[in-house]
């Protein structure tokens, strides 16, 4: 099926493409930068603002973070329980670095044979924490919650770059708004590493869409350095690149450098853990054997799945809300792909969601975090944003807002207090 036209006020209005139209200074650069993202990026704060001001509220009310272990959920106040479960790796690794060693537990529970170690935690974002407190003054903490909210910042200028290019400027400012409320972003304003992934995730396929390859394969490359599952991303990455030298559109040896570029951070950060334990392998067995987190083919997620739906917690950790939300999310996943699908976008776009939605359903890991490990499939977005966009503002505004205020419960609360991000 042919893909959905934009409506007329969607359409950017063509250039002369002559010299007045370049911006000269970086005054006017910097001008017209806030004219074409300012809209995308304030529609995102703002309804993230919403979002996290009921999550803390809701944190406030509850109270349990009180009687919460400091590294599990709790603290002294609210505003700690951001820094927790992983978010407190990320403190370890920014202040004492990494000490890689797969180290045997005799008689360990079930599934857990080695002792965790930070090392399954990449070093972009935590080294980011660390030059930005070395440079600001601010504690890990601040310096982390920091590094998030401009990530997210830049993630939501992405994904309205993305979304503008295939379907107009309005799209493009709902899709960053939907990506604020979205059922995972809760992480995306907290110790984590979710935004800064995103920001890179959204910045490489935007320069894949517009063959700016070099620049594709350097950003995909740092994401590399960020979080495992970039493997998504280098591999739609990489096929693009292959079917643009098929096509031979942009020559041979950019689509080519991109390939070589885009595996160099992920396959680099993995080896050296390997070279540091001493064993190859390293990295896959210290998430295997002492974070219970790998690929089995789903079978993880449908007995977690089937679990749900019987009313059993028969399955490996099993958190009842968190996991009924999940699972409404797994199950509209193919009404989102079918749409996606059926806009014809991109191959990388389409590479990209895919694999990202494999990794995920297809890992055994917290069943709760799908709408967390999600987050990242931002293109499922699109045809939401594009089906959006004949509204009008004012209606936009209201759906859009009330989906703000939940948020605050389903991608804050529900995630950090009823689950384990």
């Amino acid at each position: 099926m042919n893909a959905i036209p934009a409506v007329a006020s969607d359409v950017p209005e063509q250039r002369s493409g002559g010299p007045e139209d370049v911006p000269q200074t970086w005054q006017e650069r910097g001008r017209a930068l806030v004219v074409r993202f300012g809209p995308a990026v304030w529609c995102y704060a703002v309804l993230k603002l919403i979002g996290f001001t009921v999550f803390m509220k809701l944190l406030s009310f509850a109270g349990d973070y009180a009687t919460k272990p400091a590294r599990f959920g709790g603290g002294a106040n609210p505003w700690d329980v951001l820094a927790t479960w992983d978010g407190w790796w990320y403190q370890q690794v920014a202040q004492f670095g990494y000490h890689p060693a797969l180290v045997e537990i005799p008689n360990g529970p079930i599934g857990f044979n080695v002792e965790q170690n930070s090392a399954a935690f990449f070093p972009l974002y935590p080294g980011l924490m660390r030059l930005t407190s070395d440079v600001t003054g601010l504690g890990l903490y601040g310096a982390g919650m920091l590094v998030s909210v401009v990530a997210s910042l830049f993630a939501a200028a992405g994904i309205y770059a993305v979304v503008e290019k295939l379907s107009g400027p309005r799209a493009g400012v709902i899709a960053a708004g939907i990506w604020a409320i979205a059922p995972g972003s809760g992480a995306e304003w907290a110790v984590y590493s979710d935004s800064t992934f995103v920001a890179l995730a959204a910045w490489a396929c935007y320069c894949v869409m517009t063959k700016q390859w070099i620049a594709a394969g350097v950003i995909t490359l740092v994401a590399g350095l960020n979080r495992p599952t970039s493997a998504a991303l280098i591999g739609a990455v990489g096929l693009a690149a292959i079917v643009e030298l098929y096509r031979r559109e942009s020559g041979v040896l950019r689509p080519l450098v991109a390939m070589v570029l885009a595996p160099v951070g992920l396959l680099g950060y993995v080896a050296w853990v390997g070279w540091r334990t001493g064993e190859w392998g390293g990295y896959f067995r210290l998430q295997h054997d002492a974070w219970l987190h790998y690929f089995d083919g789903g079978q993880g997620t449908w007995h977690a799945i089937r679990g749900v739906l019987l009313g059993r917690n028969d399955y490996p950790f099993a958190f009842p809300v968190p996991d009924l939300l999940a699972t409404l999310i797994v199950l509209s996943l193919p009404v989102l792909i079918v749409l996606l699908v059926r806009l014809r976008p991109p191959l990388v776009l389409t590479a990209y969601t895919l694999a990202t939605i494999v990794s995920v359903l297809g890992s055994l890991g917290i069943f709760g975090n799908v709408s967390r490990y999600l987050l990242p499939a931002f293109p499922l977005f699109i045809a939401l944003a594009v089906g959006m966009r004949k509204l009008s503002w004012p209606v936009l505004a209201a759906v859009l807002g009330s989906g703000a205020v939940a948020s605050g419960w389903y991608a804050g609360y529900v995630l950090f207090e009823l689950g384990v991000p």
